[in-house]
């Protein structure tokens, strides 16, 4: 399989131009909009859209999708509920909320879950850091302007294009997805 026949499902126009740069070649992309369900696995959350996009498009599919959770919580949540956390509070809430925790260190982790209507593959990066305690800088997407990764004073959001791409999660995960595409097309 090569890297060209999948569709990248996101709406997120930075997500997709990351994963263009790093595989040095556009991604087709589409936005769908997929249930998502309850569960604490980011692997079964994954899997979960992944088949349904599958039996939309009838293709080979990638999707991504990013925990964040939280020492202080018992280190998973908010895990896959952060998108709903970082909706409802807004970063600067979900600051707030880690500045009263025993703990503010966090750890974020991605997966991407390719499947071509057989079977999932999974790729995954993580990242650890801890939570500021306000939002900062204007760049990433997401939890990026209060996660500060460890050996940083700055948030994602503050970081450079270059910074950014090392301390990512995903750039880990991706160079897993990437190895797996060139195994498959030779």
């Amino acid at each position: 399989m090569k890297d060209q026949d999948l569709v990248f499902i996101t709406g997120n126009q930075h997500k997709a131009d990351f994963l263009a740069r790093y595989l040095g070649h556009p991604v087709a992309h589409h936005k769908l909009d997929l249930d998502e369900i309850q569960s604490l696995d980011v692997h079964q959350v994954a899997e979960h859209k992944a088949r349904q996009a599958y039996d939309i498009l009838k293709q080979t599919v990638l999707i991504e999708d990013a925990t964040m959770s939280l020492e202080g919580l018992g280190g998973k949540l908010p895990g896959t509920y952060i998108k709903w956390f970082m909706e409802e509070l807004g970063p600067s809430g979900v600051a707030k909320l880690a500045a009263g925790l025993s703990s503010q260190k966090a750890t974020g982790h991605v997966v991407y879950a390719l499947y071509d209507g057989k079977q999932t593959h999974f790729f995954d990066g993580t990242m650890t850091g801890y939570i500021a305690l306000e939002p900062r800088g204007s760049g990433g997407f997401g939890f990026d302007p209060i996660f500060v990764n460890d050996g940083y004073q700055i948030t994602r959001g503050e970081m450079t294009e270059e910074q950014y791409a090392a301390t990512s999660y995903r750039t880990e995960a991706m160079h897993k997805l990437k190895a797996f595409l060139n195994s498959k097309s030779d």
